[in-house]
């Protein structure tokens, strides 16, 4: 699509600069030129190398060359035949007009600026269906949104980092969110299993680590079937994340399949969460646990309140644990060792860190 406005431009110019014009892509072979017959001309290799290894103009056989497009990596270059004065000043005011123009295309056009809308809520869903059949999308495909959080930003642009992972324009698609968040629309098989989209998730987060030392975090929403349930897909991602800070802060992957009771959680008004704590916690706060018990708490279920286990992790006799779990009880009228109590204070344990954190909702 871009070969067809680039010839569109190319043509309306051609009268009006008395040279000939045309664009090379980064292979350096012409896509658009004021004379029809050298469309599909490849240039000599070294002409490319040295056009698209900077952005200042560059001089080559008697033409002048200018690229523009991504400022990490160009991905086209004007061209105006001559090497005068006059062609360095043409092929300036062709880049600009060049580019300019491709850049309200694209955000009019493009299939990523389309997907960002979508997810983000910014256009109708009457209007959805229409778009996507301009722009030829296949709306029965499955696709996936990951949600890559920069924990560090840097110089490196980690966007063009993913975009390089995921190559194929036109079945992934990745899009900025803001300065931390970027999402991968993936193309997935249907039925895809949970634990296979957190190893992709998995393996973007080591290639960033491993080539540019950056810190991510991934949040993975369900597979979905249609454009529509994209934006529902993203919103799951952004939960996970969230989500994950409150609950599972060790954790660099959080699939939104998995957050089990602390999605749940994490819905409730802050009100519910409150009155919750004062019904369960009648005889005392939980405020009054110390750290030390609030270890031995974690240790016992962590060992699915098994004594026995729990005291040989703690290295302390057992009779030494039995007696703090009665402390307990009597701190706050809960038996950790009966399993309805323990699974209401787990929850309890849980509400409260959500309260604490107090997270962004979506």
């Amino acid at each position: 699509m871009s070969n067809r406005l680039f010839q569109s431009i190319i043509h309306q110019l051609k009268d009006a600069v008395d040279r000939v014009i045309g664009v090379i892509d980064e292979t350096g072979t012409i896509i658009a030129c004021s004379e029809l017959g050298r469309i599909g001309e490849v240039l000599d290799s070294s002409v490319g190398e040295q056009v698209f290894s900077g952005s200042d103009i560059v001089a080559v056989n008697d033409m002048v060359f200018k690229s523009f497009g991504s400022p990490i990596r160009p991905e086209y270059a004007i061209f105006v035949d001559g090497s005068d004065d006059l062609a360095y000043k043409y092929v300036n005011i062709l880049t600009i007009t060049i580019s300019n123009t491709k850049q309200y295309y694209d955000e009019k056009y493009d299939k990523g600026n389309f997907i960002k809308n979508v997810m983000l809520d910014n256009i109708l869903p009457g209007d959805i269906c229409i778009k996507a059949r301009e722009l030829h999308f296949n709306n029965d495909t499955t696709r996936a949104v990951l949600l890559v959080r920069i924990t560090e930003p840097g110089e490196i642009s980690i966007f063009d980092a993913i975009q390089n992972l995921f190559p194929d324009k036109t079945k992934d698609f990745v899009v900025n969110i803001n300065e931390t968040d970027i999402a991968l629309v993936k193309e997935v098989r249907p039925n895809i299993e949970s634990r296979d989209l957190e190893k992709l998730a998995r393996s973007i987060a080591d290639s960033l680590g491993a080539e540019y030392y950056t810190h991510t975090l991934v949040g993975i929403g369900t597979a979905v079937t249609g454009i529509k349930e994209l934006a529902r897909s993203f919103k799951e991602a952004q939960v996970a994340l969230e989500v994950g800070k409150v609950f599972d802060t060790e954790k660099t992957i959080v699939s939104y399949e998995n957050l089990g009771i602390a999605r749940l959680i994490y819905q409730l008004p802050t009100t519910l969460c409150d009155m919750f704590l004062k019904e369960v916690f009648k005889r005392g706060s939980i405020d009054s646990l110390d750290h030390e018990t609030l270890f031995t708490i974690q240790k016992f279920f962590e060992n699915n309140l098994n004594v026995s286990e729990t005291s040989r992790k703690l290295f302390v006799h057992r009779n030494t644990l039995v007696y703090r779990l009665e402390k307990i009880r009597k701190l706050t009228g809960l038996d950790l060792r009966e399993f309805d109590d323990a699974i209401v204070f787990k929850v309890a344990l849980m509400v409260k860190k959500y309260l604490d954190a107090n997270p962004v909702k979506y």
